[in-house]
């Protein structure tokens, strides 16, 4: 007996983590897909040296400068930015192949990305995280250590400017305990995968 069971594939739906620098996108991002069976990370090209802890191909995809701007000649990226003074961007490819096969993606991005993103792709859901505080977040930049004072004082400046950019996200959310964050996320998710327009190729059946 045939069936029609996967005839139909549901296109994939991915959220733009988005906010300054210093306020926990990468945490809560990987701290989701630990919750989430499918749940895809994508991972960012970019030009700056890996840090200790991270690893090529998990955390990011480090690649030389030239051929990152080769990759822009070519129209590879969904979205690119550059951040003092490194090079950061989403395949375009990687990106429409998840989304394309049902899977849902979860993208850690800066402000400049998430903007690119709003106008490439405007179904998809972008969630600005913020600091409990100002306070907060100049503590936590000094906390990383590799900043100096000069550096430090750049990107809490532009962290100030980048909040202004809030008023166009669809949703927020205060990182001021990781779990209470990761559950606001979480909601946020499973909100939108139950929403009644991504739901009629199912609810159709019940209706005609």
């Amino acid at each position: 007996m045939s069936s029609k069971k996967g005839a139909h594939r549901e296109e994939g739906i991915f959220i733009a983590v988005a906010g300054p620098s210093g306020v926990g996108k990468t945490t809560l991002c990987k701290a989701l897909i630990r919750q989430i069976p499918g749940l895809k990370f994508s991972v960012s090209y970019t030009t700056r040296p890996p840090r200790p802890s991270e690893v090529d191909g998990r955390d990011y995809i480090f690649v030389s400068e030239k051929e990152f701007r080769e990759r822009i000649r070519r129209e590879e990226f969904a979205e690119w930015a550059e951040n003092y003074g490194f090079l950061y961007g989403t395949s375009r490819e990687t990106m429409t192949d998840y989304l394309k096969k049902g899977c849902d993606l979860i993208l850690d991005v800066d402000t400049q990305g998430a903007r690119s993103l709003k106008v490439a792709y405007p179904g998809g859901i972008f969630v600005f995280i913020l600091p409990p505080s100002l306070k907060v977040l100049k503590e936590r930049l000094m906390s990383r250590g590799a900043e100096k004072n000069a550096s430090l004082d750049k990107r809490f400046n532009n962290a100030v400017e980048e909040i202004r950019e809030i008023i166009w996200y669809d949703y927020v959310i205060f990182n001021d305990r990781l779990d209470s964050a990761v559950d606001y996320l979480r909601g946020i998710y499973l909100a939108e995968k139950s929403r009644r327009e991504r739901l009629m190729k199912k609810i159709e059946g019940f209706i005609k």
